[in-house]
């Protein structure tokens, strides 16, 4: 079983997050990069995926787009227990939105050989949540997201994917055939810890780094300047005053509503 995980390194959560003023991109030097969380929890079930597997020919490799500092987040991947990895990297993607994003990784999983592409639901600094399916269509394979529990069987060198996906009513069963590509919900594993022996030996582990010229990627396609969004405008947000302090005295409740209202919450 040949796995791929797509991982992204976004801010530190809880950092205060700011906007370029030069294009009006995410400032990803003003703060500590970090994995994206949900992508934590791809890695580890791709990971338990190639154990249930066995087998000499069962990898897990890590794909990740991104600046130079992304590598930080790639090995702790490799830390973890990924057998490979490899980083998508070129200023010409900087800027790049969610459709140039999945055609770049669709082209770079083109120079991979893979059964299974394992992603996070999501990415904590976007929260779209629309990646993997996107992929899916670019690829033209099965796609069964939003997962809370995945099994993988083969037979007669068929392989089937079966997951639980997440539902507001509960969970509906999804069944596919390989290649697919799986994205997992925080619910579904607890990740591992690197151990030390995993933290060295992730410095010996091939990491390789592929341009979009490597990748086939077209340079109209990626990049700010071809993005089909873009942010018009922003300011930054007033610093916190003090809270407004209500006394009760019968009229408390249509005070709430009048906040509220104000606030534009209801």
């Amino acid at each position: 079983m040949k796995i791929v995980v797509c991982v992204k390194q976004v801010p530190d959560t809880w950092a205060e997050k700011r906007l370029a003023p030069a294009d009006s991109t995410v400032d990803r030097e003003s703060v500590d990069g970090v994995i994206n969380e949900l992508d934590e929890y791809a890695i580890e079930e791709a990971l338990r995926i190639k154990e249930s597997a066995g087998g000499a020919d069962s990898t897990v490799t890590v794909l990740t787009m991104g600046p130079e500092k992304a590598t930080e987040s790639i090995r702790k991947a490799l830390s973890m227990g990924a057998d490979a990895a490899v980083h998508l990297l070129d200023d010409a993607l900087h800027g790049s939105d969610a459709l140039q994003t999945s055609y770049a990784l669709a082209q770079a999983l083109g120079t991979l050989e893979w059964d299974l592409v394992v992603l996070g639901s999501e990415s904590t600094d976007a929260r779209m949540s629309v990646l993997p399916a996107m992929l899916a269509e670019r690829l033209g394979v099965s796609q069964l997201t939003f997962a809370r529990k995945v099994e993988v069987a083969g037979s007669n060198g068929s392989t089937t994917v079966r997951i639980e996906r997440l539902t507001e009513a509960g969970y509906d069963v999804i069944e596919g055939s390989t290649p697919a590509v799986i994205s997992v919900v925080e619910k579904i594993n607890e990740p591992r810890y690197p151990s030390f022996k995993g933290i060295m030996a992730a410095k010996k582990k091939p990491l390789t780094t592929l341009t979009i010229a490597d990748a086939g990627i077209e340079s109209g396609g990626v990049g700010l300047a071809a993005a089909s969004t873009a942010v018009t405008g922003f300011t930054e947000a007033p610093p916190r005053s003090a809270g407004t302090i209500v006394n009760d005295e019968g009229e408390g409740g249509r005070k709430l509503a009048e906040f509220l209202a104000a606030k534009k919450f209801v």
